[in-house]
């Protein structure tokens, strides 16, 4: 990242509901003006909270919320830069795309003739243009998604919030989806703070990622740094599928791809005995169940490379399982 300050920084923030224990907790956080950057964690783990603690639906605790270097904690909604993309789109379904796109700027008495050009290119680069005159009734899922997009995107906002915005899309639609909001964050520059539970979803789309784990930060860094380099056993697991294996008074993971297989009666003081357990074949690879010599169930991943081949090992076939020393990383035990 550059020199230049945060757009967003978050220093200290708490914030709890009644006796509950706090939704966020000690929160610090800093993300670069042009981001893609997503909040991920499990249900109730406060990406949400963080979220409209940062759109000014819900006040701090204690801490400070800055955009741009002012402390905006107290201010309301409207008085920030930013705007939120929902789930649930919240399109008004009696007016066409175009006024649905045209509300926020005609909310803020924007000249009629620079509300006309701004929403038709809004359209445009949504690839709505054609549709300005149907209304929301008239649109599939992902068009009405486009919509709520250029919606928030019309008014310039140097900071767009998106809260799951693709939860509702079946998945061959959310992985197109996903593309585009890429490539619309790319092409407009506009910082994206995303929310999501969906650990693919945040490899795919972002630049940096923030993993939280019951109100606190497990680990903030690119695609490939949490999965490479897993600071805790919780965000090996949570970001992508892991082998945790304690061995030598350690923690190890080691992702199911890293793992090779051979048959039992090979030499290699690195590969341990097991037993394959299952074998389900994915189309693009087959993924096994083996059961270690000491009881630990290992995950394996095999790509199947050669043309209409069956999977190499049937369940009750003894192997042996090894790693190279490189593809193993220590963490912390955690939660």
């Amino acid at each position: 990242m550059s020199g230049a300050p945060p757009v967003i920084r978050l220093s200290a923030v708490r914030k709890s509901y009644g006796a509950a224990a706090p939704a966020v907790e000690g929160l610090d956080l800093d993300i670069a003006a042009g981001e893609f950057f997503t909040l991920l964690g499990p249900s109730g783990s406060g990406k949400t909270t963080t979220l409209r603690l940062i759109a000014g639906f819900e006040r701090p605790d204690a801490g400070r919320i800055e955009l741009d270097g002012v402390d905006v904690a107290r201010r309301p909604p409207f008085a920030r830069d930013v705007n939120t993309v929902f789930q649930d789109y919240a399109l008004f379904p009696h007016m066409t795309v175009q006024d649905n796109v045209a509300y926020g700027l005609r909310a803020r008495r924007v000249a009629e003739r620079d509300v006309t050009a701004r929403v038709a290119a809004a359209l445009e680069t949504v690839r709505l243009g054609a549709m300005a005159q149907r209304r929301p009734g008239q649109l599939s899922g992902g068009q009405r998604q486009r919509v709520a997009l250029a919606r928030a995107i019309v008014n310039r906002p140097r900071v767009l919030l998106l809260d799951e915005p693709l939860g509702a899309l079946d998945l061959q639609l959310r992985h197109q989806m996903q593309v585009e909001l890429k490539a619309l964050q790319q092409s407009t520059g506009i910082t994206f703070l995303y929310v999501t539970h969906d650990q693919e979803e945040a490899l795919t789309m972002s630049d940096r990622v923030a993993v939280f784990n019951h109100g606190r930060l497990e680990q903030v860094g690119t695609p490939f740094e949490l999965y490479e380099q897993p600071a805790s056993a919780f965000v090996a697991g949570f970001v992508g599928v892991s082998n945790l294996l304690r061995r030598g008074g350690r923690t190890l993971v080691v992702r199911p791809e890293r793992v090779v297989l051979s048959d039992a009666a090979a030499g290699g003081a690195a590969a341990e005995r097991g037993v394959v357990r299952t074998a389900t074949y994915l189309g693009m690879f087959t993924r096994y169940g083996v059961e270690l010599a000491d009881g630990t169930s290992l995950a394996v991943v095999e790509q199947n490379v050669r043309a209409r081949a069956e999977p190499r090992w049937r369940p009750g076939t003894a192997v042996r399982a090894g790693w190279s020393d490189d593809a193993a990383s220590i963490v912390t035990a955690g939660e």
